[in-house]
Parts: structure tokens; C-alpha cells; sequence
């Protein structure tokens, strides 16, 4: 029997293992999509203890399929020899149509394939893509002015209902 679930049990089943933190700086993003990935089993144990990194990552098409190039997953600390290589390439698992849709997408000009997160969900790993358009200097100056102009907004908000 399927199990219902709403907007509030969803959000209590993903446990957040990676954010790319840099690429929401480096990257306007557009379009954000969810995928599943091909891992091996020490790398799911690997990841079970949080551990990821995404700084360098990025996700690229060939054909019909888009192979996630540049996560490194350490090496499962208690694994023997059949361990996994830390930064291979990795295949990420979507739709036909999804991959046609952000193909075209990715192919403009300007425009990339990046990972922001990896995360638990119900107990499979999905990784959460993006397609962004690379930030020029005076770009990024603008949104850090925007950030700190809400921060001091939020602040005087809170300070008045005191």
C-alpha cells in the first residue's frame, strides 16, 4: 500500500549530506532539477558519515546520458581493497525527456551543468542539479549588496517588535 505523504513528512526524510555553497556565488541559477546517481556500496557508506565534496563538480552530457565529473567521495575508511576511486566519474540517473530539456538548456552559451547538493532521500542518495549562467565580478558585488540590504532589514524588523 503506498504511503501518503505531504509537504511535512517529505521534509523530514531528506538528510542534507553536501551543499556546493560556492556555486550559488560563481552561478545565476536557472532551473533546478533532482537526480539520482550510480554509486557503489562503499560510497553510500561513505556518505552515510556526511562526508563530500562538490567545490570543483560539475555534470556534463554525452549522448543520452549525464555523468557527474569531479565529486570526490573519500574512501570508505573501513573498506578492504575493493574500495572506490574518490574522484571518478559518475553516472547520474534521469529521464529522456528531463536530459533532452536540460540539454538544451546546457548547450546555450553561458550556460552550465551544476551540482548543489547531495542528499538522503527515503534512503536513496540524490544529487540536485542545476543549470546556471556564470556570474561576472560586478554581478556578484550586486547580490552580496542585495543579501547584507535584507540581512539589516530582517535585523530592524526584529529589533521593532520588541
Amino acid at each position: 500500500m503506498a504511503k501518503a505523504t505531504n509537504t511535512g513528512e517529505h521534509s523530514r526524510d531528506v538528510r542534507v549530506v553536501c551543499r556546493n555553497r560556492r556555486a550559488l556565488h560563481e552561478y545565476e541559477i536557472v532551473e533546478r532539477l533532482e537526480c539520482g546517481i550510480v554509486l557503489c556500496g562503499t560510497e553510500v557508506k561513505s556518505l552515510r558519515g556526511n562526508t563530500a565534496m562538490l567545490e570543483d563538480a560539475y555534470a556534463k552530457i554525452e549522448g543520452s546520458e549525464v555523468w557527474l565529473i569531479g565529486a570526490e567521495i573519500p574512501e570508505y575508511e573501513k573498506g578492504n581493497r575493493l574500495n572506490h576511486k574518490p574522484k571518478r566519474e559518475r553516472k547520474l540517473l534521469m529521464r529522456r525527456r528531463e536530459i533532452e530539456g536540460f540539454a538544451s538548456k546546457a548547450m546555450q552559451k553561458g550556460f552550465t551543468l551544476v551540482p548543489l547538493q547531495i542528499y538522503f532521500k527515503g534512503g536513496l542518495v540524490k544529487v540536485e542539479l542545476a543549470v546556471g549562467r556564470g556570474k561576472q565580478v560586478h554581478d556578484k558585488r550586486q547580490s552580496e549588496k542585495t543579501k547584507e540590504a535584507e540581512r539589516s532589514i530582517r535585523q530592524a524588523m526584529g529589533t521593532r517588535r520588541r
